[in-house]
């Protein structure tokens, strides 16, 4: 793997984006938002996790996070982890799911193709950790992430998409709360 994606400054502030597998739109339902709603609360909350700004989409999501126990890696592995299976198995449970047994399907395929997957593999591998050193840097990627609903049609102004802190900028913590820089 190249060197350029990878956390080297333990304490630094990332941006990081990573995607289902097979870019799935998982994120279409209330159940799947909130469990990675209450997944980052709790990083937040007990895994020493400064979350400074964030967008879900249905596919991927963008975040812009420190460890403070100086650890990101190790801190988003545990919630890619988590996540995972709690999604899974929601999906799994969930009568409302007409894609059941298509996402499981993919899910499946996915984790044949890796050695170290047991069984499904939800999220893609690769994270793509850019470390933000300078406020420039970190403004264009606070108004990458907050356009993203933008770009693709969802929304016209970045405040109408409700999972993402462009609504928190505005004083509206009515999905996650956001840690001030």
């Amino acid at each position: 793997m190249s060197r350029k994606y990878k956390f080297h400054n333990a304490s630094g502030v990332y941006f990081i984006s990573f995607a289902t597998v097979y870019w799935l739109d998982v994120f279409t339902r209330q159940l799947y938002f909130d469990i990675l709603t209450d997944s980052i609360d709790y990083c937040r909350k007990y895994k020493g996790m400064k979350l400074y700004c964030y967008c879900i989409m249905p596919n991927h999501l963008h975040l812009i996070f420190q460890s403070t126990e100086n650890n990101p890696s190790g801190l988003l592995r545990d919630f890619k982890k988590f996540t995972s299976k709690k999604l899974v198995q929601a999906i799994k449970v969930n009568p409302k799911e007409s894609r059941k047994k298509w996402f499981l399907d993919m899910f499946e395929k996915a984790g044949k193709e890796r050695s170290n997957v047991a069984q499904y593999q939800f999220w893609q591998q690769h994270n793509h950790p850019i470390e933000l050193w300078s406020d420039k840097i970190i403004k264009q990627k606070i108004n990458y992430i907050h356009n993203n609903p933008v770009k693709a049609g969802f929304v016209i102004n970045p405040t109408d998409w409700k999972y993402s802190s462009a609504r928190n900028f505005c004083d509206d913590y009515n999905v996650l709360e956001i840690d001030e820089m």
